[in-house]
């Protein structure tokens, strides 16, 4: 579901409820615990910070340090970093049971589905590779 909205307060108004009382929290959640990380849209998604990435082959660009999307039946909160070895998201599997995880990607239904203290460290992480990433 690609919004059209320009900013992040835009996107959130955009949503039907319940859905968005749970994007709201999240994205106030992921405010508050990586606070350096500027909200921003992204290909129709809330994304946080950004980087640049470089491919052997010669391309690059910029993207998104964690994203917040919502999608037709779920919400996806992106963690797009790795530490070399696994994704930040993958590592959180066992401890996420609800949630669909994908190699950056943790996929939920509803909020009180995950355990947003996993969720803080998580976050915590991605943003940790991301400034080592950026310096």
């Amino acid at each position: 579901m690609k919004s059209s909205a320009q900013t992040p307060t835009q996107y959130i108004n955009s949503i039907d409820e319940p859905r968005r009382a749970d994007i709201k929290k999240l994205h106030n959640f992921i405010r508050k615990t990586v606070p350096n990380l500027k909200p921003h849209m992204k290909f129709g998604m809330l994304g946080y910070g950004t980087y640049h990435y470089k491919y052997a082959s010669g391309r690059e660009g910029d993207w998104m340090i964690i994203g917040l999307a919502n999608q037709k039946n779920y919400i996806s909160l992106y963690a797009c970093m790795s530490d070399g070895k696994s994704y930040v998201a993958e590592k959180h599997k066992k401890d996420l049971p609800k949630a669909n995880i994908g190699k950056s990607c943790v996929r939920f239904r509803k909020l009180e589905d995950i355990d947003l203290g996993v969720i803080k460290q998580l976050l915590q992480e991605t943003n940790q590779i991301a400034k080592k990433i950026k310096k």
